[in-house]
């Protein structure tokens, strides 16, 4: 009688099988800890812009959802201040309905003692309940940032004048203005009301939540929009995939983060600050701290 080994030459061996499954683990898990690196990022961008001669530097603060960067939020905060920018843009999703505002007022506060600042309300400012959107306003109206909710100002900064233009989340439309003020234009909108008040032949910044609408801005004629929500795509994939999945854009999203031209209108997409996300972490997409300098 033959023994098994005869029987079944070509039985694959218990210990072989480990030492693979070992191997492509240890393979796997080299190639997943960098991705997991959640440190903070500094993201510079320089934009050519004719009607400025003299650099004008900007620092972009988007989706931030309250999320904590150390004591005092001092991590951000001198990051900010290592890049010492003229003004600082916060782009919407500071707040989370979610989260306590403790962070998030930090971070304002903190922020509007130093710099001049312009706020755009994202999506997270209004998913929660009237009161908490209240609330959030309230903070920003105490610490003396100035909300651009479909609203232009010009503004001249080392002798250069330029307009900033800011518009709501498209759902923002639903909740009440500030006291006094007329009820919220919609988006659409919004972007024609700042499009003629900037018609006056200065350069032309325009801070919005939401990158999908990228069409919008170019058909409007912006020269520069600065944008977040796409948190870069949560899951990356260097030199292959530059997001995964961004809300409001799906599978693969245009427009993750990053830089992005059409005819005479750049965007820059900021990969936003939120890095406490349990549910679908980030993989190799540090969250960043967005530098423009305009010049």
């Amino acid at each position: 009688m033959k023994d098994d080994k005869e029987q079944n030459p070509e039985q694959p061996q218990p210990k072989k099988k480990r030492h693979w499954f070992r191997t492509i683990a240890i393979i796997l898990i080299i190639l997943l800890l960098p991705g997991l690196n959640h440190s903070l990022a500094v993201r510079r961008y320089t934009v050519d812009a004719e009607q400025i001669s003299d650099r004008v530097r900007l620092a972009l603060i988007t989706d931030l959802h309250a999320n904590p960067y150390g004591k005092g939020q001092r991590t951000l905060l001198d990051a900010v201040a290592q890049q010492e920018p003229d003004l600082v843009l916060l782009g919407g999703d500071i707040f989370d309905e979610r989260m306590d505002t403790e962070a998030a007022e930090t971070t304002l506060r903190a922020l509007e003692e130093i710099y001049p600042c312009y706020y755009v309300i994202g999506n997270h400012e209004c998913w929660g309940t009237m009161e908490q959107f209240e609330e959030d306003m309230q903070i920003l109206h105490d610490c003396g940032i100035e909300i651009l909710s479909g609203e232009t100002v010009t503004l001249t900064v080392n002798g250069q004048t330029f307009n900033l233009c800011g518009v709501d989340d498209p759902i923002a439309y639903a909740f009440p203005p500030d006291e006094g003020q007329e009820k919220r234009l919609e988006f659409s909108a919004q972007l024609e009301k700042v499009k003629a008040e900037s018609d006056n032949g200065y350069y032309t910044v325009l801070l919005s939540h939401r990158p999908e609408r990228f069409e919008d801005y170019v058909e409007q004629g912006f020269d520069l929009v600065l944008s977040g929500h796409a948190h870069g795509g949560q899951w990356r994939i260097p030199f292959l995939i530059n997001g995964l999945y961004a809300p409001d854009q799906g599978l693969f999203p245009a427009y993750a983060g990053g830089e992005y031209q059409s005819g005479n209108t750049t965007m820059l997409v900021s990969r936003g600050l939120a890095r406490i996300t349990p549910l679908v972490p980030r993989i190799y997409n540090r969250p960043e701290l967005v530098i423009v300098d305009l010049e």
